[in-house]
């Protein structure tokens, strides 16, 4: 840490984002002075207030404490989202302050250490927390920075010692290149960012330059099939780390796990759908490739709860059950309808859809519009802009016009409960990575005061 030892203040400009979030509570926890600001109030910014850290949620350079404004012993990081016409981001550039991308700062903490990083268009948050559980659970003296909220610890952090890191590797904006991990994991390659990469060859590329970063005496473990050397992960097939037997009991994966060199019998899973499967395998081969007790690994791996918004139960009554998931890429979509219909069968579903991104609406449409057209019934939210303009003609309407489904229709926020009142299906699943997951707490209220 002998980089950041002349800092004593940071000032994160978008702090309420999931990454910037978990770097800024670890300065925090190291001692450090921490501000920041962000364009609104969150579950995740309200619990950064809680411990001690200052937000502000007006872009107004008055705002930034006199505190935050001395160049030599202040740094700045920021996300590549933040609108470059921001009044604070561009007083701290002509200010000449040390000005750092949350990427940068996360590869500059991870320097020095044993990393472990996990990338991946679908899968990394899941299979970084379980990770990280893993490690924490069976004794290692971990640090994990989470894309999503653990359920077991209901932080993006993990502080258990810094023998080892566990890292989110994210794609977005090549992020991912600026780290040195020792050991890691791509759970897949589908397209995805291409406002960023232009060309689904450019992302393949990223992800290959990510899996160079690895030492020769280091280790690169991939999903079955993709197009890459490493350790092999999948499920009841001839991967390297292969789930057998798998079978499930009361919504719980129970199966065997074959690795190059042993069996580990009677693992079980709680965290609904294949893909979490997955997750989960690729994660065991990970903690076991770094040194795991593998007699302790079958504890740990049950009593992980989850990560908030990835296929949460947020109600689950006799009539009517409530699933929250962050999904916004049509495999993603795809993933949550094969988890419901496997532990939910012959059950309507209705599916709340906010698209994120006019872009991804544009690159991706036919295959949002087949994945949702799966459902028994869909709504589609209005698409969420995030950090983008519109684009001409790219709607949630033109979107919903290539849904093959009877029952559709486009929708306010504010027709949610009204929509979820009048449905047959007794299975409701809102998903989207934009702000649904506020109408999601609201509509888990009026049912739960209902009863």
């Amino acid at each position: 840490m002998d980089q950041f030892k002349n800092i004593e203040n940071l000032y994160f400009i978008g702090i309420g984002g999931i990454g910037m979030s978990a770097l800024a509570r670890y300065f925090n926890y190291l001692g450090k002075q921490v501000a920041g600001y962000d364009k609104t109030s969150t579950v995740l910014t309200r619990t950064l207030e809680e411990e001690g850290i200052q937000v502000f949620y007006k872009d107004e350079i008055e705002l930034i404490p006199d505190s935050f404004r001395n160049t030599e012993n202040t740094l700045i990081v920021y996300t590549p989202a933040i609108p470059k016409d921001s009044k604070q981001y561009n007083y701290f550039i002509q200010k000449e302050f040390q000005l750092k991308k949350r990427a940068v700062v996360l590869g500059m903490i991870t320097q020095g250490v044993f990393t472990l990083g996990v990338a991946g268009t679908h899968g990394k948050t899941t299979t970084t927390a379980i990770l990280g559980h893993l490690l924490k659970e069976t004794g290692a003296k971990v640090t994990a920075f989470l894309g999503g909220i653990s359920e077991d610890i209901q932080s993006n952090l993990i502080l258990n010692g810094n023998d080892v890191m566990v890292v989110e590797a994210d794609e977005f904006d090549r992020s991912f290149l600026n780290l040195s991990p020792n050991i890691a994991a791509i759970t897949s390659m589908d397209a995805d960012h291409l406002d960023i990469y232009g060309a689904p060859e450019e992302l393949i590329k990223s992800f290959k330059d990510f899996a160079a970063l690895i030492p020769e005496n280091g280790t690169l473990f991939v999903k079955n099939g993709l197009p890459l050397e490493g350790g092999t992960i999948g499920i009841e097939d001839n991967a390297d780390y292969s789930a057998q037997n798998v079978t499930i009991k009361n919504g719980i994966y129970h199966f065997d796990l074959i690795t190059p060199t042993q069996i580990i019998e009677g693992l079980k899973f709680s965290l609904p759908g294949k893909h979490n499967l997955l997750n989960a395998i690729t994660a065991l081969a990970i903690a076991i490739h770094y040194g795991s007790p593998t007699n302790e690994l079958a504890r740990a791996l049950y009593s992980f709860k989850g990560v908030n918004r990835r296929f949460t139960y947020r109600l689950k009554t006799e009539d009517r059950i409530l699933i929250d998931d962050y999904a916004h890429h049509p495999a993603e979509i795809a993933a949550v309808y094969q988890a419901v219909r496997e532990m939910h069968p012959n059950k309507k579903v209705i599916a709340i859809f906010q698209p994120h991104l006019f872009s991804r609406t544009k690159d991706f449409a036919d295959d949002f519009a087949e994945s949702l057209s799966k459902f028994d019934e869909v709504r589609l939210l209005d698409i969420y802009p995030a950090r983008e303009l519109p684009i001409e003609g790219i709607t949630s309407n033109w979107l919903l016009n290539k849904i093959n489904n009877l029952n559709k229709k486009l929708i306010e926020k504010s027709e949610i409960i009204n929509e979820l009142n009048v449905s047959e299906s007794p299975i409701i699943v809102m998903m989207g990575a934009g702000d649904i997951g506020e109408e999601i707490i609201k509509v888990e209220k009026y049912f739960k005061d209902e009863n």
